[in-house]
């Protein structure tokens, strides 16, 4: 069965920049060993499979596939699929939708620039949690390729999930994210705590002025070497930051880059809202393009 799908890059307004995503359309009759290997087929970070939302006042049920494994939740393929499904919908004007994952209902507010792009806005579907204890600095290191004396910035070393659990390592300069890498004799046995690792490093020393954190994220176990841009990345630092720097209630904005090292540069809008010192609500936006569209056989 011909099947429509489009692909799009996400976190950017220029083609071949940002995160691929596959946005596979007509997925009624696909079950998950057909999805999974279609996300495979196309081999990018993410692929999305849309289908009939169960709340017919929804805009559609989205499962979402890495090429080795399903997530509940992940940014680039909610903004890819917001601004996807936007664009087919028709019409400039703003659009508010809820799209189901298995995380739960995601709130979706997407506007188009032109006929082939736009961005969207969505509120985290839950908000983040500290998730438990992280390895040691030396550990950490080994398995990054980096020395003890690279770990350290702004931020201390955690684990924290808004649905995907992430290890966040703070290191000291862009010298430094730049020369992280997997050990993958080390890899998972440090960083795989209870599950596949997934891995965030970052500084706040940044590529571009105006921007707040430069990262780079890493899960060579479920499929992806390195992501261009990790939305739920992001979504779970928001409950690092609102944690360790403890800003004033009230709203603030951070724009962070990711895939520079990559040559697919990305820029993710993080918008936290505190209220009597703690993290009250957060939402992650960023443009995405429409690169190819055609149809797959499944």
């Amino acid at each position: 069965m011909r099947r429509r799908f489009l692909t799009l890059d996400v976190f950017t307004r220029s083609r071949f920049a940002g995160n691929p995503l596959a946005l596979v359309l007509d997925a009624q009759g696909l079950d998950t060993a057909a999805m999974q290997t279609i996300a495979r087929e196309f081999s990018h970070p993410e692929t999305v499979f849309v289908l009939p939302p169960e709340n017919p006042a929804n805009k559609a049920c989205l499962r979402i596939f890495t090429p080795a494994a399903e997530l509940p939740f992940a940014g680039h393929p909610t903004v890819g699929a917001a601004v996807g499904l936007a664009r087919l919908s028709g019409g400039a004007a703003q659009q508010t939708f809820v799209l189901e994952e298995k995380i739960g209902p995601v709130t979706c507010v997407a506007q188009a620039h032109d006929a082939g792009s736009g961005q969207a806005v969505f509120e985290l579907p839950r908000l983040p949690a500290d998730v438990g204890q992280v390895p040691d600095v030396a550990a950490m290191a080994r398995a990054l390729s980096l020395s003890d004396s690279d770990i350290g910035g702004d931020y201390p070393p955690a684990r924290w999930s808004a649905g995907v659990a992430y290890t966040f390592v703070s290191v000291r300069s862009l010298a430094a994210v730049a020369r992280a890498k997997p050990d993958m004799a080390t890899f998972e046995k440090v960083f795989g705590i209870g599950g596949p690792a997934m891995v965030y490093v970052m500084c706040t020393e940044t590529a571009a002025p105006g921007h707040h954190l430069h990262a780079r994220m890493f899960a060579p176990a479920n499929g992806i070497a390195e992501d261009p841009a990790t939305g739920s990345a992001v979504a779970a630092f928001a409950g690092l930051h609102a944690a360790h720097v403890k800003p004033g209630d009230g709203t603030h904005q951070l724009v962070i880059e990711q895939g520079y090292e990559m040559g697919r540069p990305s820029l993710m809008n993080l918008t936290i809202t505190m209220a009597g010192g703690r993290l009250a609500l957060a939402s992650i936006g960023g443009d995405a393009i429409v690169v190819t569209e055609g149809t797959i056989e499944a």
